[in-house]
Formats: C-alpha cells, structure tokens, sequence
C-alpha cells in the first residue's frame, strides 16, 4: 500500500517514495500527469512536496476537501465500528476560502532565531515569512519578521476577546530576545508541561461566545478555528437536551465551554460535575463557573477520578477527550453510570470510531452524528456523535 501525499482521488502523477515501512509505503506526487477536477493551484507558496507540513490539502477546493474528509469519517466508522452512515461535513463560519482562521499559530525556530514550521514527518523547519491559514490578527502581531535568538519555538495566539499573546519557549538552558512586535501582546515563557509565566502583560486571553466570556490562561486548550467554539457547543447542547434538574457530567471539561451550557440547561435544581487534568485550565474553568453554583469543576485524570470522587450515575455525559480517544477502560467506566445519553465530540474518527464500537459492547447506539470542518486546509475533522442507551 503507498499513500501518496499532495495527490487527489483518481490523479495519475509521478510519486516519490519517502518513507518506507514493512506495511506501507509513504510519497510525494511530485509531478501531477492528469489532474483531478478538484485541482487548484495552492495559495501558499511553501506548500508542496518537500514544504511546510502544516497543510495537507491546499491542492484541492474546500469543497473537495470536506468531500474528502466526509469519506475519511464514513470509512472509519464503517472499519472499527461497523457502522454505515452517510456523513456531511459542514462548514463552519469564519474561514473564507479555507485561509486566516487559525487563532493559535506554533512556530518552531531555527538556532538563528528565524521561524517557520516543520517540513511533514520531519524536525528541518520551512522557513516563512506569512502563513495563510493564520488569523489576520496573528499576523498583525509580525512574528515571522523577527530573529528570536534562543527561541526553541513561538506561539502567537489572538483571542476573540481582542487579547493577542505571544508565548516563547526557550531552548536548554538560553534566555530568549523578544523582539519589538508589529501589534500589543502580552508574552509568556514556556515552563514546559503546560505551564506559562508572564513575562509582559497579564498572560490572560479572553474568549467570547455568545454572550459569556471565558478566560484562558497562557496556552490552554482553547478551539483554533474563531467559528468552532459556538459551533460545537450549539451542537453539542442540541444533541444533551439538558432538562432542568438533570445530573450531568463533563469530563475533559477544559476551562468549562460545554459545562457552562449544561449547567445553565440543567438549572440551579440541577448539577454539573466537570473533570479536567490540567491546573491552569481547572483554575480557569472554575473561574468561568462563578455565576452558575450548580457546576463543580475538579482536578484528575477521568481514569481515576469518577471513583475517587464516587461517580455512580448520571443522566447524561458529555465528552471531549485527546486525539487517542476514550481507551476501553473510560468506555466501561463511562458506560457502566447508566446515562441515557452521551455526546462525544472527537478530533479524531480513529479513536472516535474504535471507541464507539466499544459503547455499542455496553448497550450504547449512536443516533446522530454531525462533522464540523474546523481545520480547513488540513486532514483533521471535528466530530460531535449522540450515543443513547438502547
């Protein structure tokens, strides 16, 4: 099997072989001999064969993209979990053309202090003066312009709030030279495992959806396409339905996006109970939650934390985990609270199909599922799936 990269679906090209295992073969179609229909010019001057890794699919139409990712999620699903589903993968607002949606840019750095991204499946480093996917107001913070000597690897993110940061992670051992930027941002030094420190500014982003604020603190999880976040919750409470004084759980709960829309579903006669393993995103979460007193927010690992806080049942469950998915354990666990319904919003429909063949084992049948394209340009996917117990 090859699996030819910037080639699409009935293309005849000239591929070369990058990488070679005992199953497969990984290339580049480096010279395309008949075109596909879907077939543009890309906008981005460093993608291509031996360019940037960042974007997988400039090559093709938005259009043909979420064509593309439709069959990925239907195939997945079909594969691990046995499921035939046609799948729809839906637009979301605010990435005209699939370009400047992406809020959250990591740059890695040359020993030169120059920037740039990884090359696919590799440490060299594409260097680049703009980066079209980036949000206008990332760009407008011109970090690309400068040398950052020291620098392991910068990462530029602009809230919705109108907050814009910079958060600088130092090679072993250096100090870093921060240049003067082209817009006002506040600047955070990497401490490594998720940690951040303020070096200029308050090191806080402010994230609005409709009419609620959410702080994030330095580099948390938030959502990088601008239109993402409403998007997903809006499909995620349509799908819970909370009632008032249901008992609902969300685990991976971040700093409380789908919390705080269950618990105001759910009403002072209810209760939310949210599960987050990062410090800096529980601190925040429960800051985000200090108007709505029936949601609870604590700190752990879903695999331990349901037992040691005596989890034994629930009406509904919301979950948001990594790109590695649930794992069977969580399933069982998860299963085993009697829920009636779970909505699992995934990044992955690897993980995201094994996972729901494993509910099927504990009596739980997925009865809708939406996918979002919130990283046009690339192969990634956001699904959001309801799972009721049958």
């Amino acid at each position: 099997m090859v699996f030819v990269r910037h080639a699409l679906p009935g293309e005849r090209v000239i591929a070369e072989v990058t990488e070679e295992t005992t199953r497969f073969l990984r290339a580049d179609a480096v010279e395309i001999l008949e075109a596909a229909p879907d077939r543009v010019v890309p906008p981005c001057p460093y993608a291509g064969p031996g360019r940037c890794g960042g974007c997988d699919w400039q090559h093709a139409t938005p259009e043909a993209q979420r064509r593309l990712k439709e069959q990925v999620v239907a195939e997945q699903l079909h594969r691990l979990a046995g499921i035939e589903r046609e799948i729809l993968v839906e637009e979301v607002p605010g990435a005209k053309d699939g370009l400047g949606w992406r809020t959250r840019v990591q740059f890695a750095a040359l020993p030169t202090g120059r920037l740039g991204f990884r090359k696919h499946r590799s440490h060299d480093i594409e260097v680049v003066d703009a980066c079209l996917i980036a949000h206008p107001e990332v760009e407008a913070v011109g970090a690309e312009e400068y040398d950052w000597p020291g620098a392991a690897a910068i990462e530029v993110i602009a809230s919705s709030g109108g907050d814009r940061a910079v958060v600088v992670s130092p090679r072993p051992r250096r100090s870093v030279t921060v240049p003067e930027l082209d817009a006002p941002a506040s600047v955070m030094l990497d401490q490594g495992k998720g940690r951040t420190v303020p070096r200029k500014g308050s090191g806080v982003l402010h994230e609005r959806v409709g009419d609620r604020v959410f702080r994030v603190s330095g580099s948390g999880f938030w959502q990088v396409h601008p239109g993402a976040a409403e998007t997903l919750l809006d499909a995620v409470l349509a799908y819970a339905t909370p009632e008032p004084g249901e008992w609902a759980l969300d685990l991976y709960c971040g700093v409380g996006l789908f919390a705080a829309g269950l618990a105001e579903g759910v009403g002072p006669e209810g209760a939310v109970f949210g599960l987050e393993s990062e410090a800096a995103a529980v601190r925040d979460a429960r800051s985000n939650l200090r108007d709505l007193p029936q949601a609870r927010v604590e700190r752990g690992r879903v695999e331990e934390a349901l037992d040691r806080f005596e989890i034994e049942r629930a009406d509904l469950v919301v979950v948001d985990p990594p790109r590695s998915g649930l794992g069977r354990d969580v399933v069982q666990r998860i299963a085993s609270l009697d829920a009636s319904r779970i909505v699992y919003v995934s990044c992955d429909p690897a993980t995201f199909a094994r996972d729901l063949s494993w509910l099927a084992e504990r009596g739980y049948r997925l009865a809708d599922l939406r996918a979002f394209d919130a990283f046009p340009m690339t192969h990634h996917v956001e699904c959001v799936g309801l799972l009721v117990k049958e």
